[in-house]
């Protein structure tokens, strides 16, 4: 019988230190792009994937996310109150997105660590797992045909997408296996290697869709690279024997993806983004191209 996935967990609890001092009462999540924080369009693809169920696994002075998520009524009513039925729904509209909850990491002892705290949330279901640094286009069905597959084969699917040799040691990298089309058997995981180490440039993006025998995998898990709890350890762990938790495959992304993970990076995505904006691609391109040349404007 086909289990339908419907879970999706989100660690939100990193410090954020890249953006200090902006990250110092702010969750890095809540950061604008453009004029949604990054969060909200993570949570927006889930749904658009067919996930109704949210988990979010917090820590201390996040609070933002819950009040970004919940009901904001003054500010509601004072919209409906002036007439600007617009901007009561861009604020609405955060607040009946999914069925979101929240749990504290408490120690910050890495992401496998992190997402080992939504085991009750999850129970013995597949569910999904989206990293908050990584923006899927808008367009994409990437989250959607990973669901299919973990459903229709009871494997666990990884995100995978070619990088340059060089930057190889910014990720985990996957040992590929057969490949047949978008999908990849994965023979293993290395965290970070150098490029002369590397067994490939498929590299691990934010997206997952787990088995839920995952936990008991990061359970037993000895801390790896920076003494924490690393997901790429248990996934290595999974690709080496199917027996304990089900095959590990691949899915090569070929879209665009937006990092925000670091400042420049992050600055990019709010450039491009922007640019593809109906109501300000225009007039910031326009704007961007004199500037660029140093024109006035």
């Amino acid at each position: 019988m086909v289990r339908k996935i419907t879970k999706a967990v989100i660690p939100a609890a990193g410090l954020g230190t890249r953006f200090l001092p902006a990250t110092k009462a702010l969750p890095k999540e809540m950061l604008p792009v453009v004029d949604k924080p990054a969060v909200q369009y993570v949570v927006e693809e889930a749904v658009k994937a067919g996930l109704s169920h949210v988990l979010m696994i917090t820590g201390r002075n996040k609070n933002a996310l819950e009040n970004h998520f919940d009901r904001a009524v003054e500010l509601e009513n004072l919209l409906l109150e002036k007439g600007d039925k617009a901007r009561f729904g861009i604020v609405a509209e955060a607040t009946g997105l999914a069925d979101i909850h929240y749990v504290r990491q408490g120690d910050p002892l890495g992401l496998g660590h992190a997402i080992s705290k939504a085991e009750t949330f999850v129970g013995d279901e597949p569910f999904a797992v989206l990293l908050g640094d990584d923006l899927i286009e808008e367009n994409s069905y990437l989250l959607a045909e990973m669901i299919l597959l973990a459903e229709s084969k009871s494997v666990n699917v990884i995100a995978l997408m070619e990088v340059p040799q060089g930057d190889v040691s910014k990720y985990g990298i996957a040992t590929p296996g057969n490949r047949n089309e978008e999908v990849i058997q994965i023979k293993g995981f290395v965290e970070k290697p150098s490029p002369e180490e590397a067994p490939s440039n498929f590299a691990v993006i934010g997206r997952y869709v787990l088995q839920p025998q995952v936990f008991n995998v990061l359970r037993n898990l000895k801390p790896g690279l920076g003494g924490e709890i690393q997901l790429t350890d248990a996934l290595n762990e999974m690709a080496q024997n199917s027996e304990i938790a089900g095959p590990v495959v691949g899915y090569i992304f070929d879209g665009r993806r937006f990092d925000t993970g670091d400042r420049l990076s992050y600055l990019k995505t709010i450039v491009e983004m922007a640019t593809e904006r109906e109501d300000l691609g225009a007039d910031f391109s326009g704007w961007l191209k004199r500037f660029s040349q140093g024109l006035p404007e």
